[in-house]
């Protein structure tokens, strides 16, 4: 296992975080959660991330008792707060200084923890000033309940300005977790020259595009029973990869994995983190045996040739769009 700072701050994260924003407390048994979470420790993964909203609050749940007994120093757990929790009251969401104080001490119960490594803003709340909470943020540092401070999914506009008051608050902001992949690269163009600017790191989830780059979904055909894709939940967050032209590329990536040696997903994998701006790339799984693959895509090194041949491959249907950040964004709060 690799380990690399988390932006401009002395904290080594490992190169592949453990998440369960699919997996605990609903897609998975708890007892095939807990192995799936031990196998990550056995490959050295140190580092895990989830949320308060994952299965309404049950994956922090089954994520703290699974780590029961670890040496807590030995270990990076990051947890995020915005999205509805609870019954989803006028209050159960949003980064007020109510919500957020409210939530941090509901995470640590769950976590059964003092603290968390990095506590993350979900999303930007466009109801709450910003100042109240980047406050709210500084107290629950300075509280001792989280160490360092981070977002998700926020603009490259949005992340200056929540830095900045961070740096007149004497805290952290150290991270942004954004949906990054060979096939989703809208934060290249503004996002990421502003994190480098100003030493933050990119967590990215979704490396294997919800696992469409498995290379397991083929053109013209139905997504097979017990798939992401064939949810009708989760499969709605995929229509944007689920068209033919698009299938069709990710099949032809198939012989450049193979001449880089790798599977699909370690291609995959490997593409994100060579990345110098990605610390981490987020992995779930539903079954301990996708660890080991997904292992075999740290410290291999791609040459110029083989990412020559994803980008040439992926150039007619890889998304760019840096307005897509903003466009997927809640314009008002979820509650």
């Amino acid at each position: 296992m690799e380990f690399r700072h988390l932006g401009n701050s002395g904290l080594k994260i490992s190169a592949l975080t453990y998440g369960n924003w699919l997996t605990h407390g609903s897609q998975i048994e708890n007892e095939t959660a807990t192995r799936c979470v031990r196998a990550a420790l056995d490959l050295g993964i140190s580092t895990f991330d989830t949320a308060d909203v994952y299965a309404n609050t049950k994956a922090e749940t089954v994520l703290g008792e699974a780590l029961k007994g670890e040496r807590r120093e030995s270990l990076e757990i990051f947890t995020k707060v915005y999205w509805p929790t609870g019954p989803g009251g006028h209050n159960d969401c949003g980064l007020s200084r109510k919500h957020i104080m409210e939530s941090i001490d509901a995470s640590l119960r769950r976590l059964q923890t003092d603290y968390v490594d990095l506590y993350q803003a979900h999303r930007y709340d466009t109801e709450t000033p910003l100042e109240e909470t980047m406050q709210a943020f500084a107290d629950v540092v300075r509280a001792g309940k989280a160490l360092y401070i981070g977002v998700s999914e926020w603009t490259a506009e949005q992340i200056r300005a929540g830095h900045s008051l961070a740096q007149q608050l004497g805290i952290q902001l150290i991270s942004n977790q954004p949906q990054y992949s060979m096939l989703w690269r809208v934060i290249e163009d503004e996002v990421v020259p502003t994190c480098r600017e100003l030493g933050v790191s990119q967590i990215v989830w979704s490396p294997m595009a919800q696992g469409i780059l498995s290379g397991k979904y083929l053109p013209g055909q139905a997504p097979k029973e017990g798939t992401r894709a064939a949810d009708s939940e989760v499969g709605e967050s995929m229509s944007s990869f689920m068209n033919d032209e698009l299938l069709t590329a990710v099949q032809e990536l198939r012989p450049i994995a193979e001449d880089a040696g790798l599977s699909m997903p370690a291609l995959a994998l490997a593409w994100v983190l060579q990345h110098d701006d990605v610390a981490s790339a987020i992995v779930g799984a539903s079954r301990p045996e996708q660890l080991e693959e997904n292992v075999k895509a740290v410290g291999v090194s791609l040459d110029e040739s083989i990412m020559a041949r994803v980008e040439q491959t992926l150039a007619g249907v890889a998304e760019r769009d840096p307005g897509k950040t903003a466009e997927r964004a809640p314009a008002t709060r979820p509650c």
